[in-house]
């Protein structure tokens, strides 16, 4: 008996293998997002070396430091990107999170 149990274990974890699935793994991880310029969401891709830029050229508000964190403020899109608007240094602006709170809940649609 025990030798049965053996081998269906071992056959059933060669089919999961070969199908190239691994047992403790989601489907759902091994999603990569489309080369679209897209997140897995819909959400639009954010460059982390566009922000950077942006802090380097402009300094914290609060601290006047070029890196690190800011207390108070967040960094935003002047044009927001679901609105079309470049992921560049140039479309960045620092903003208090009060204000950058109380502009994204008044109003989420684009403005023509």
């Amino acid at each position: 008996m025990r030798r049965v149990v053996l081998i269906l274990l071992l056959l059933c974890c060669t089919i999961v293998f070969a199908l190239g699935g691994d047992p403790g793994q989601s489907r759902s991880s091994s999603y990569r997002a489309p080369a679209s310029g897209r997140t897995s969401y819909g959400a639009a891709r954010r460059s982390h070396s566009a922000r950077s830029a942006f802090v380097r050229q402009n300094p914290c508000p609060a601290t006047g430091k070029t890196s690190g964190r800011c207390p108070g403020y967040v960094v935003v899109h002047k044009i927001p990107l679901k609105c079309g608007g470049a992921d560049d240094p140039s479309n960045m602006e620092w903003e208090s999170k009060a204000a950058a709170h109380a502009k994204s809940r008044a109003d989420r649609r684009c403005k023509v």
